[in-house]
Parts: C-alpha cells; sequence; structure tokens
C-alpha cells in the first residue's frame, strides 16, 4: 500500500498516510485540527543506484550530473 502526503489547507498540518491507490483522501481529516478535505501534496522518492551505497551518475532524477543538493536519504 502507497504512502501519500498530504496537507491540511485550513491549519497547514502536514501528514502521511498508507491508502489504496483508487482512494482520492476525500474521507481523511487533519490530525491536528480535524479539518476534512486535505490537499495531496507532491512526493518523490529516491531509488539508490545498482548496489546501496554505490551511486552511479544517473541516480539523481533532478540533474544531469547526479549530483545536487538534495538531502541526503
Amino acid at each position: 500500500m502507497p504512502i501519500y502526503e498530504y496537507q491540511c489547507t485550513k491549519c497547514g498540518e502536514k501528514f502521511a498516510v498508507r491508502q489504496s491507490v483508487g482512494e482520492d483522501g476525500s474521507k481523511l481529516n487533519c490530525p491536528k485540527c480535524n479539518a476534512r478535505n486535505p490537499s495531496r501534496l507532491i512526493s518523490s522518492f529516491f531509488s539508490p543506484g545498482p548496489s546501496v551505497g554505490e551511486m552511479s551518475e544517473t541516480s539523481c532524477p533532478t540533474c544531469s550530473s547526479g549530483v545536487c543538493d538534495l538531502p541526503p536519504m
């Protein structure tokens, strides 16, 4: 089951939820203020190269050099 990130449109709280791919989050409530209908955030994930600890030049999807300012995972 994927993890989706949401942000409350009322108080700004960010939270993550495990839910099925077809669910849209319309039944979710903010864990901080209990407001309904949070906004789904665009998330990214990192996948290491051929082996953990060995990065290839193509492992970074955001830049052509493979080295960028993304925080370490």
